[in-house]
């Protein structure tokens, strides 16, 4: 595929790809296994609080390398963050943390990074925890300043504990939160808005989600798709994903993504089991959903 038909797809469809070894080194060849046409790294380990510089060098191949490929790049922020956290010293290193990413991304040609929306700890009202989180954040997206900055892409998660964000209509209180900043985006994962309570295989479900979705957050926000089928029924409130038509979700509703006006342009990125094979199989299943 050439350059000029990736930029030009409806939407791209990739995977989250390992770079241990160096972004362009690894990544880029992992993403040339899977056929990806868009892609999602760490930029650090994603489950510690290490802010590492990066390699230039690795950096620069990386980012060329990408944009030659009219590959779209997307930034996983780490999953310790969380800015609704009663912990003083969570909550300072969440700020560094998503700095570090947010930077990073800028650094990499990245066009957004995904953060997750976290939870109420401690036993505090949702209300406290949401207003420490725009304590927190908003001076992080007023940095946003270059041309080149990504987005911030809010992740509602799968519903458990004291969740800030699961639901779709949840994320109106928190781009309020937010102040609708014009560098503020979503990332919907499939798995995580059907496990909290979204049910996306249902007639209308596809269609109703992403309309509440633009309802409360504005047009043009949703940015990037994780496209992950659930091992468990809707309302679970378990983040167990599984591979594309191997789940509760089924192909349908992916199809449905993949044609539905709201979503035009926007890229898919799989995280789902089975190594690269498994990767490989869902970016293949999802790029023939496409053509449907």
């Amino acid at each position: 595929m050439t350059t000029n038909e990736t930029h030009h797809l409806r939407n791209p469809i990739g995977g989250h790809v390992p770079v241990a070894g160096g972004l362009a080194a690894t990544g880029l060849s992992y993403a040339a296994d899977i056929e990806a046409e868009t892609l999602q790294v760490f930029v650090t380990n994603p489950r510690g609080w290490a802010t590492p510089t990066g390699n230039a060098e690795q950096d620069d191949a990386f980012r060329t390398a990408c944009a030659a490929r009219g590959l779209p790049v997307y930034v996983h922020a780490p999953y310790l963050i969380n800015f609704g956290s009663h912990n003083e010293d969570t909550a300072a290193k969440s700020v560094h943390s998503l700095r570090h990413s947010l930077r990073r991304g800028r650094d990499i040609g990245a066009l957004g990074v995904v953060v997750h929306t976290g939870s109420a700890t401690g036993g505090r009202a949702r209300a406290t925890a949401l207003a420490q989180a725009r304590a927190l954040m908003m001076p992080l997206l007023e940095e946003l300043t270059h041309e080149d900055d990504p987005w911030l892409l809010l992740e509602p998660t799968a519903g458990q504990g004291a969740s800030l964000c699961s639901r779709v209509h949840e994320l109106g209180p928190y781009f309020e939160a937010l102040e609708h900043h014009p560098k503020l985006g979503v990332c919907l994962d499939t798995c995580h808005a059907f496990a909290a309570g979204d049910d996306l295989a249902a007639p209308g479900g596809v269609e109703g989600a992403l309309r509440e979705l633009e309802s409360v957050t504005g047009p043009g926000r949703l940015r990037l798709i994780h496209a992950n089928d659930s091992q468990d029924v809707a309302g679970a409130c378990k983040d167990r994903h599984a591979n594309i038509g191997a789940g509760h979700i089924g192909t349908g509703p992916f199809a449905e993504l993949l044609a539905h006006p709201l979503t035009a342009g926007v890229p898919l990125v799989i995280e789902t089991p089975g190594g690269k094979a498994g990767h490989a199989g869902d970016v293949a299943l999802l790029k023939k959903l496409r053509e449907a």
